[in-house]
């Protein structure tokens, strides 16, 4: 699957699981290395780098931005393969 289908997918996905949130894609050409997804639902916020798969490339920076965004609320790296345990990672910091 090519990732900005999954992508598209995945938005949709989290706007089902997350009745109200907001999912919007963030400018990589700002901030090199920032996650691709903003996810905004009630008081709490996520982001998210997707890959199409487990072993795609990481580009500059991203490692950086996936931790220290997630040591400020929720951020992972998600792909096909680890999608349901992150998405249930979510869930449970949404729910807190």
């Amino acid at each position: 699957m090519k990732e900005n289908k999954f992508q598209s997918d995945l938005k949709k996905e989290i706007k089902k699981r997350f009745p109200g949130c907001i999912v919007t894609k963030l400018d990589s050409s700002d901030i090199q290395g920032i996650p691709d997804l903003l996810v905004l639902y009630k008081n709490k916020w996520a982001a998210l780098e997707v890959k199409k798969d487990a072993s795609a490339s990481k580009r500059p920076n991203q490692e950086y931005y996936v931790a220290r965004m997630n040591e400020m609320s929720f951020s992972k790296f998600i792909f096909p393969e680890n999608k349901e345990d992150v998405l249930n990672e979510l869930q449970q910091a949404f729910d807190t």
